[in-house]
């Protein structure tokens, strides 16, 4: 099992700023047509393991589909730090964007395929 750390990161310009802790033990590689447009690779993380350090006066919210997922950008860069939304048991879980945590090297990290293009 992969152990926890605390982990920081946030958007491109440095507004958006959040903390973490995560095993990165789940990455995913989906197919779905946001993901695969932005690039997405989302890690599944608690809410009570997230806390947002800066920027909540400068997020914008995305919605779309079933407006299931609450989807977080950077008001000024545009880059999406993490979505809110619940697992299928209906617990709140957070979607952080592995690719805006600080120093991250993605092609250590084993990716999950999800195939959300089909759901």
């Amino acid at each position: 099992m992969a152990e926890s750390k605390t982990l920081t990161g946030g958007c491109h310009c440095g507004l958006v700023r959040f903390e973490c802790t995560t095993d990165l033990s789940m990455v995913t590689a989906c197919n779905c047509s946001i993901c695969t447009k932005r690039g997405l690779h989302f890690t599944f993380v608690a809410p009570e393991r997230f806390q947002l350090r800066a920027g909540e006066d400068n997020l914008k919210e995305y919605l779309f589909n079933k407006h299931a997922i609450r989807h977080q950008s950077c008001n000024d860069c545009s880059v999406e730090v993490f979505a809110h939304g619940n697992k299928a048991d209906g617990t709140p879980v957070i979607a952080l964007n592995v690719n805006c945590i600080d120093g991250i090297d993605l092609a250590s990290l084993k990716m999950t395929p999800i195939d959300g293009r089909n759901r």
